[in-house]
């Protein structure tokens, strides 16, 4: 298990992670997205003791990275972005040496080596140089590095970047395979692929975490509207005008036109109404043939965005609101400031008078003597 609890992370008067607290449960494969900048890879680099937080704690299968460092790293397989490999060793050197640096048993050594690279399927170039190899490959090594050791917990950050479709479905076929005897922990753009391969998201924004959550309850959670995809055969053109006889319709979308005639609409109504039934109500009467309609899937692509638009949104109003509020506080200290320099001057020519009628009333005083 993995237990991170009010971590932060500051480069100078930068805030890069901001107090923040999730756990990842043994046997699971975890997704953790973000934006560019938002804080993935520094929140990854600390989890495997690269970097230390500045504040909190994280502990790995009980280990505090911090004061257990060791055992915690121990527990723990790294593949970082960007393939980090020697290319001038052979593919069975690299996973030797990986093992060696891991101080795996020497006894253990060797079987374990032909396990690594029976399960991520790079036997056949077990003793090709690295600098051979192609980028799926070398992703496989990467990954079989990390695996040698046996750790309880693996790191993956973005390890399909830069591949073609099939060695895609290869590593996410691996991945997966992981899952079955690991805790994964997995970072990535592809947002489809965290969709199929995991089975909880944690979303990062700004160096705070905005959700924790299954795939498919972020994609409930976000949506605010029913969209629907409606092909139609329409000689009369009366598509254009449907949203005056169904009212509830938001908005009516010609996505294209197919070789066959037919018309796809995008239609969308808030999500309290369902339109379908409307439809086939009114649609033939105006001699509009409805060929297919179905309801457009979510994505846990659209529940990013929506949740990373919305987040960026209130931290700018935040931001906004707080740096009004000090120009307000800054303006009613200048105000108060210039009315008490406003009662010293007024009080010094009130004094300056009163010295001034003194000293006349004491001149005059004088002549009467």
């Amino acid at each position: 298990m993995i237990e991170v609890k009010n971590v932060t992370k500051k480069y100078g008067i930068f805030v890069a992670v901001d107090n923040i607290s999730f756990t990842v449960n043994d046997g699971e494969i975890v997704g953790f997205l973000g934006p560019n900048g938002a804080g993935k890879s520094t929140t990854m680099n600390m989890i495997t003791g690269f970097t230390e937080p500045t504040e909190g704690t994280i502990k790995v299968n009980g280990y505090d990275v911090l004061s257990q460092a060791a055992k915690a790293k121990k527990e723990i397989g790294y593949m970082p972005e960007g393939v980090p490999l020697y290319s001038e060793l052979t593919v069975k050197e690299f996973v030797t040496y990986m093992a060696e640096l891991k101080k795996v048993p020497r006894k253990q050594r060797k079987d374990q080596i032909s396990k690594i690279l029976y399960e991520t399927g790079i036997e056949d170039v077990a003793n090709k140089l690295i600098r051979n190899l192609s980028r799926g490959y070398r992703q496989r090594v990467s990954l079989a590095g990390a695996l040698i050791g046996n750790p309880e917990v693996i790191i993956l950050d973005e390890p399909t970047v830069g591949l073609d479709p099939k060695q895609i479905t290869e590593i996410r076929q691996l991945i997966k395979k992981l899952g079955k005897k690991h805790t994964v922990i997995l970072s990535s753009h592809i947002l489809s692929e965290i969709s199929q391969i995991c089975e909880k998201v944690i979303i990062i924004n700004k160096g705070k975490i905005i959700a924790v959550d299954t795939p498919d309850n972020l994609e409930k959670k976000t949506e605010n509207q029913n969209v629907i995809l409606l092909t139609v055969e329409d000689n009369k053109n009366n598509m254009k005008n449907i949203q005056k006889d169904i009212p509830e319709m938001t908005e009516c979308k010609l996505v294209k036109d197919n070789d066959d005639g037919t018309k796809q609409y995008m239609i969308k109504s808030n999500v309290e109404f369902d339109l379908r039934k409307k439809m086939f109500e009114i649609l033939p009467k105006k001699d509009i043939t409805i060929f297919e309609l179905k309801n457009a899937e979510k994505s846990l692509e659209d529940a990013f965005i929506t949740l990373i638009d919305t987040n960026t949104k209130e931290i700018e109003e935040k931001e906004k609101a707080d740096k009004l509020k000090k120009q307000e506080e800054k303006e009613e200290k200048k105000a108060d400031k210039d009315n008490q320099n406003k009662k010293e001057k007024r009080k010094e020519i009130k004094t300056d008078k009163e010295k001034k009628t003194k000293a006349k009333e004491k001149k005059q005083k004088g002549g009467k003597k």
